[in-house]
């Protein structure tokens, strides 16, 4: 357990192809200090760097933007650094290893306070859910048309509303979009869905009506089960779930 006082600061360079068997080396010395109970660890990855072979590694250069640096950073008692060190010069096969004294100042760990949960409230009824069919490249004025009917739904304080981007679809032209590496699209289908009570919904529609040239509008009844689990102290939100 790293306590207050004399400790030693560990700093272990490698390039981040290097590769442990058939892990990241970086990986494969993290979870090798996470087991030994190495109170934390970071790994850092350089923006550029070069090393003994004299060779710039930029990610500007997309033959070496693999071989970046990697820094993985720790302090420890000086105990546990004797420890771990013998093992960790073995793992090392193309790297660095720099051991510092340091002093720790202060170690705080904040407590993550656990408030008792009540049974939760099942909360049923009727409403309605409005769905939206666009493509993804639908605009309106300057932005996109989905982005736009989200925040012209919050204005009419709508309870929540959920967009959907699609990996494949056709629509009445026939023309089929798809997300492929080998297919690439700027006009999948997207889809934004709402719940709501039947006014809001006949109010939201009427509004996105106006907005919406080239797509769908779907209205369906709906049955709502919805499940609230309060905390003490905590109100609850009766407005029906987005999907």
């Amino acid at each position: 357990m790293l306590s207050k006082g004399p400790a030693k600061k560990v700093c272990i360079y490698v390039n981040e192809d290097t590769r442990s068997h058939m892990t990241p080396l970086y990986e494969a010395i993290l979870t090798y200090l996470l087991h030994k109970g190495v109170a934390g660890a970071t790994a850092f990855r350089a923006m550029a760097g070069f090393g003994a072979h004299q060779l710039l590694h930029t990610p500007q250069v997309e033959l070496l933007s693999e071989h970046l640096p990697i820094r993985i950073e720790f302090v420890e008692s000086a105990e546990k650094v004797e420890e771990i060190l013998p093992t960790l010069y073995d793992m090392l096969t193309d790297g660095l290893i720099e051991v510092h004294d340091a002093t720790v100042i202060k170690i705080a760990n904040r407590e993550k306070k656990t408030e008792p949960r009540l049974p939760h409230e099942r909360k049923t009824g009727k409403a309605k859910l409005l769905r939206v069919y666009m493509g993804e490249a639908d605009r309106w004025h300057d932005q996109p048309l989905y982005d736009a009917i989200v925040k012209r739904l919050c204005m009419l304080d709508i309870s929540g509303a959920t967009v959907h981007r699609g990996i494949l679809g056709y629509g009445v032209k026939g023309h089929t979009h798809r997300d492929s590496p080998l297919h690439f699209s700027h006009d999948l289908p997207v889809l934004v869905s709402v719940i709501e009570s039947e006014d809001k919904i006949a109010q939201a529609a009427e509004v996105i009506e106006e907005m919406v040239e080239d797509g769908l509008i779907v209205v369906s009844d709906v049955e709502v089960t919805r499940l609230v689990r309060s905390r003490l102290g905590a109100t609850t939100d009766a407005s029906p779930p987005t999907r």
